[in-house]
């Protein structure tokens, strides 16, 4: 194979992220992945870009700009955005209270309280909350089609070339063992997700990064159509930019004083909704953790998931789809590691590829081009 300024391992939301950024800065990319498509966590989720709620700092800094990017690539790679903006939901006044803690933090700018009259005429499918947070800074893609034509996008419009089912074996400074042969490049970026067993154990093991399991659902299309994601009171105590705030501990206790809510929380469940351009819903999701989860889904856990959506939607519309994915899991949002000269491994380990990657991305490279000057 020709030599390559950068090659890629990974074609997930990450090692894509990766890819844009690099041919940004106007160099020759391969991306190599052992499947024939991307069918890993980067196609499994709610493709919601989320903002609002991300932990402050950083965090919530790459995600502002990773969502600025989807809003650039998306009408010339063919990617539609279903749904913009974020409504969260606050049926107990606990986290009434967390709610309004959140708008009076620089996170909460241009974020708004809904007075009732508008909650009833926008949003008349809910279960009239408490009170509700409407905010314009998040997004969504359907990801299971916006993956593979952010791919299509990035090889017409940029040149990135892709070698789908190419397992690689081993990475070096200047070169890639893979299935096919050697691949020879002036920098290597490892994005491998929970994938720990083939490349660069050790930093996984140094990391503490274990898998984290899911469960989701798509719904049959309500009747109604839902001009945003929306999310609830459980999603408020697992999101850092809400659950570090004071006020949420009060909200914790009074759901783990709930034996319905402390039973959603024993498996990780916060509902988040989102909907489709058929008009149907996905809904979740769980976390459980292990280095190797079972692949089996839960009916109990679904059942969980689905009580969620009837305090926040009413009843649910039949089931159509059930699925589970796993992403890498660890303290913290990412790692990002020099294993080698001009090679990096970069996890992102907080379930937030679709939210963040892009800007971490750009850091990621003006890094390496900056050493590389």
């Amino acid at each position: 194979m020709s030599r390559h300024d950068i090659v890629i391992v990974g074609a997930g939301i990450v090692g894509l992220a990766h890819a844009l950024a690099a041919a940004r800065r106007g160099r020759r990319v391969l991306v190599v992945d052992r499947d024939a498509a991307a069918n890993g966590a980067s196609i499994r989720n709610f493709g919601f870009v989320t903002v609002t709620g991300q932990e402050a700092g950083a965090v919530w800094g790459l995600a502002r700009r990773s969502a600025q990017i989807w809003a650039e690539i998306a009408p010339a790679a063919g990617i539609a955005i279903e749904q913009r903006g974020l409504l969260l939901a606050a049926h107990r006044r606990e986290a009434e209270a967390v709610l309004d803690a959140f708008l009076a933090t620089p996170m909460g700018s241009d974020c708004r309280r809904l007075p009732p009259a508008d909650l009833a005429r926008h949003w008349p499918m809910l279960v009239p909350p408490r009170a509700a947070l409407w905010s314009p800074h998040d997004l969504r893609v359907e990801s299971r089609t916006a993956i593979p034509r952010l791919a299509g996008w990035l090889a017409a419009a940029h040149g990135v070339a892709f070698a789908y089912g190419t397992a690689v074996h081993a990475v070096e400074t200047g070169r890639v063992e893979t299935s096919r042969g050697p691949i020879f490049a002036d920098q290597v970026i490892v994005c491998p997700g929970d994938d720990w067993a083939t490349l660069f154990p050790d930093c996984y093991a140094e990391a503490g990064i274990t898998r984290c399991k899911l469960q989701m659902l798509r719904l049959a299309a309500p009747g109604w159509h839902l001009a945003s994601p929306v999310m609830g009171d459980l999603s408020m105590v697992r999101y850092l930019g809400y659950a570090a705030l004071p006020e949420a501990a009060a909200l914790r206790a009074r759901l783990e004083a709930e034996p319905a809510a402390a039973a959603a929380l024993a498996h990780g469940v916060h509902l988040i909704a989102v909907q489709s351009a058929d008009g149907s819903l996905v809904v979740g999701d769980s976390h459980h953790y292990a280095p190797t989860p079972d692949p089996f889904a839960a009916d109990a856990v679904d059942a969980h998931i689905l009580a969620a959506y009837t305090e926040l939607l009413g009843p649910p519309p039949p089931v159509l789809a059930r699925w589970t994915g796993t992403y890498a899991s660890a303290a913290g949002h990412s790692i990002v590691r020099a294993p080698a000269r001009d090679v990096r491994l970069v996890v992102v380990t907080s379930g937030t590829g679709a939210s963040t990657s892009f800007a971490l991305a750009e850091q990621v490279l003006d890094t390496m081009m900056g050493e590389t000057a």
